[in-house]
């Protein structure tokens, strides 16, 4: 008996000291750590800017494909028109013909001869087309000039009218939605009297 005995008491003491360590383990084991995972903040997506509808211009004359239309990025110059055209041909006036023109929808190209009198009164080769008053455009002249989209055009109006008239060119900064390079590219198609 006393063998067995003793075999309960090693028992006994085996499961106290047992206990005793999981609750020494229980409390001395360090807190947790709490991890936080904060997504970055949200930027800013920028407005879709308007893409400038291409421009359809009539090349006739003295160039390699005349009496033809062609389809052109918008801010394109004569010069371009004259490429898209097959170039100039052998008789073909130059010094009549301003190049560095700027095209508008619907412009008329007309290269002249070498034997065309000067007051034959040809058609001219636009020089930048007629300037936009951008105090009395329409909503339809202002949406043909670049960079300027139906809402812009829109602003444009509101401002002249509930604001005050432009009188410069920096003025049109004042719109949103016209910045710096909207700016440079009316500088010679609009007039503000």
């Amino acid at each position: 008996m006393s063998s067995s005995r003793a075999a309960i008491v090693a028992i006994a003491l085996l499961v106290i000291l047992v206990a005793l360590s999981g609750l020494l383990l229980l409390y001395s084991r360090p807190e947790p750590i709490h991890i936080t995972i904060k997504p970055p903040a949200p930027t800013a997506t920028p407005a879709p800017t308007a893409t400038p509808m291409p421009i359809l211009v009539y090349v006739s004359g003295e160039v390699g494909r005349r009496g033809t239309q062609h389809i052109l990025p918008r801010g394109s110059r004569v010069s371009d028109a004259v490429a898209a055209a097959g170039g100039f041909t052998d008789l073909a006036n130059r010094d009549r013909v301003n190049l560095a023109g700027i095209l508008r929808d619907g412009d008329q190209v007309h290269i002249p001869s070498m034997d065309s009198n000067r007051g034959d009164g040809g058609l001219p080769t636009p020089s930048g087309g007629r300037l936009v008053n951008v105090n009395t455009a329409t909503l339809d002249e202002l949406v043909a000039l670049p960079n300027i989209g139906p809402v812009t055009a829109q602003r444009i109006i509101e401002h002249r009218e509930l604001v005050s008239p432009f009188a410069t060119l920096a003025d049109l900064d004042q719109v949103t939605g016209i910045g710096p390079s909207t700016l440079e590219a009316l500088q010679d198609l609009v007039r503000f009297d």
